[in-house]
């Protein structure tokens, strides 16, 4: 698969690789997303707009450039702002990739950053040297101005031209809580929700923080997703019991939802109840799914935990052959790339549920202490 280089988030040319229940592939265009739906089935999407979650900035104590790429935080709440946990960066931006950006000096805790109007302190690291509780100083709204007037996007080395903040936003963007878009969600405009509804395919969003895709070291790679906290409408959740009392499908725009869902419907030990909760657990080949019947995602490489989780959904037989699909047909991968739709196959039903009621990845890495 090749890069997508440009912010376009509906390109004319998308496409869609459809994997159905019974393992067929199919190919189409992304804009016939609704012919593969029926009535009764519920699409859910994300509504979270996405932060100007990159800050630069100074260490003060020895005066080094830094970038701090803010990574998680304790709840939605919107007063609920001066404590995160972070990924820290030496001097340097998006045009150097990930991998290759240097390394912040050590970090102590109490040492102080300054992050243009902003100034915060770092109170532990989370199990890893470039990864750090971080506290802002100051009233909640000064802080939401400093990162609104200071941040930028998160960005990476495959974008071209630097990007601006509503190039992130999906159509149905609201409170700004995910640091990178949930990008799955760029599918979505007027045009679609008007003819799923003509076509009596319902439409509900959840709030969910989407997190980072790469922190450009392999040890913290292996540890995504991080915590991510969402907050599950009532009016979603009866959405879902209407959809499952009419045998309709639940249809997930985009990992973040798919954790979501899962996570509420694993904690009440059934149907997704609704509140706000902080997913933790990690899903994948092994997980039983509870909620969600098929997902709609963006192109994603072996080994990233957004591939994991679409091993919930499919054989790993099956990924493979969609991979070779995949490049052999010129799909687009990152976030503004082409999707695939995947329904759940018939064997992936069939896993036992667990007594249990969360399956933790069992390493609180996302949130501050």
């Amino acid at each position: 698969m090749k890069a997508a280089h440009q912010p376009v988030q509906r390109p004319r040319d998308a496409k869609l690789l459809v994997i159905d229940q019974a393992g067929r592939l199919q190919h189409a265009a992304r804009s016939r997303l609704a012919d593969f739906l029926r009535r009764g089935d519920l699409v859910v999407a994300n509504d979270a707009a996405t932060m100007p979650a990159s800050l630069q900035g100074l260490h003060l104590r020895t005066g080094s450039v830094i970038e701090v790429r803010l990574a998680g935080r304790p709840s939605l709440r919107v007063d609920d702002v001066h404590e995160f946990s972070v990924i820290v960066f030496g001097a340097g931006d998006h045009r150097t990739r990930t991998e290759d950006r240097s390394a912040p000096p050590a970090l102590r805790a109490g040492d102080a950053l300054a992050l243009g109007p902003l100034r915060a302190a770092v109170q532990h690291t989370l199990g890893h040297p470039r990864l750090i509780a971080l506290r802002f100083q100051g009233h909640a709204d000064a802080i939401w101005a400093g990162i609104a007037r200071h941040g930028k996007p998160i960005q990476y080395a495959h974008m071209i031209e630097p990007l601006a903040l509503w190039d992130m936003w999906t159509g149905v963007a609201a409170l700004p809580v995910a640091f990178e878009p949930p990008s799955a969600g760029f599918v979505l405009d007027w045009n679609l929700l008007h003819t799923l509804r003509a076509r009596g395919v319902g439409f509900a969003t959840l709030t969910h923080a989407a997190g980072i895709s790469s922190t450009g070291d392999a040890a913290l790679d292996a540890r995504l997703p991080f915590d991510e906290p969402y907050r599950l409408p009532s009016s979603t959740v009866r959405a879902v019991e209407q959809a499952r009392r009419s045998g309709g499908r639940i249809v997930a725009i985009g990992t973040t939802v798919t954790r979501a869902l899962e996570h509420a419907a694993a904690a009440s030990g059934g149907l997704p109840h609704a509140g706000d909760g902080v997913a933790d657990q990690r899903i994948g080949a092994q997980t039983p799914l509870r909620v969600v019947d098929a997902i709609l995602s963006g192109t994603h490489e072996a080994g990233s935990s957004h591939h994991e989780l679409l091993r919930a959904f499919t054989t790993d037989t099956m990924l493979a052959q969609a991979d070779i699909e995949l490049a052999s047909h010129g799909y687009r991968s990152h976030e503004f790339g082409d999707s695939v739709l995947i329904e759940r196959m018939a064997q992936c039903r069939d896993r036992p549920v667990p007594d249990r009621t969360v399956i933790s990845t069992g390493i609180r890495v996302g949130l501050p202490a």
